[in-house]
């Protein structure tokens, strides 16, 4: 299975880093945002992608934070950026289910050079 395989490279090739998070961009009306926390958020810290990216969260309905501007538009939530020493890494566009979702952050894991 291609997400378990991504899950194992995800813990295999990253290590965890102070300044990496993961900023998730949602809105508190967007389904696919609450299918993503009822499916993946809840425990997503507990997980050792939760322990190498932190989870953040950024309401797109308030004004983003100042530590943020430099991150490219974001036009769709839920959208998950990869933020290390202040710059993205890449980014999850979407949430449709479970195993895509950690196929696709393993994917950008994988890309990651880290910044320091």
């Amino acid at each position: 299975m291609r997400a378990a395989a991504g899950l194992l490279a995800l813990l295999i090739v990253a290590t965890p880093a102070r300044a990496a998070e993961l900023v998730l961009y949602e809105t508190h009306a967007c389904a696919w945002c609450i299918k993503w926390h009822r499916d993946v958020g809840a425990r997503y810290a507990d997980t050792k992608a939760g322990h190498l990216l932190p989870l953040r969260r950024v309401d797109m309905f308030k004004p983003l934070p100042a530590d943020l501007a430099a991150i490219p538009q974001i036009a769709a939530t839920p959208t998950f950026v990869v933020v290390d020493c202040g710059r993205e890494v890449g980014r999850v566009v979407g949430y449709s289910t479970e195993a895509v979702f950690w196929d696709e952050l393993a994917d950008v894991v994988n890309g990651w050079r880290r910044c320091g």
